[in-house]
């Protein structure tokens, strides 16, 4: 018995010097949000980053955006889209600080899964 408790004494003094984590319990920053987790618009569905209500004024005009946020594409093949658009579709064309903002927006947030 006395061996046992010296195999026993160690574990149990390990366990006590880990910290506790409650696993349903996130870590929430000055809004409430997990820490890490990005915050998502109710309305739309989309991450709310730098560039979103660009990408909400201008793409959720003529389609939903579960349609680019389902996808996730490189940014190359992002401005492809966007080309695609303006050429066939009836998109206008933006201002290069807009169409770069769009696209960082949609590479940072929606890359290729």
């Amino acid at each position: 018995m006395k061996w046992q408790a010296c195999l026993f004494l160690p574990a149990v003094l390990w366990l006590l010097s880990m910290p506790l984590v409650l696993a349903d319990e996130p870590t929430a920053d000055g809004d409430g949000v997990a820490a890490g987790e990005p915050e998502i618009d109710p309305e739309t569905g989309m991450i709310r980053a730098r560039g979103f209500e660009t990408v909400k004024n201008n793409c959720t005009v003529c389609h939903s955006s579960r349609t680019f946020i389902n996808r996730g594409y490189t940014r190359k093949v992002w401005l492809e889209q966007i080309r695609w658009m303006q050429d066939s579709q009836g998109l206008w064309e933006f201002d290069p600080e807009t169409e770069e903002l769009i696209l960082d927006y949609l590479e940072t947030n929606y890359p290729p899964r």
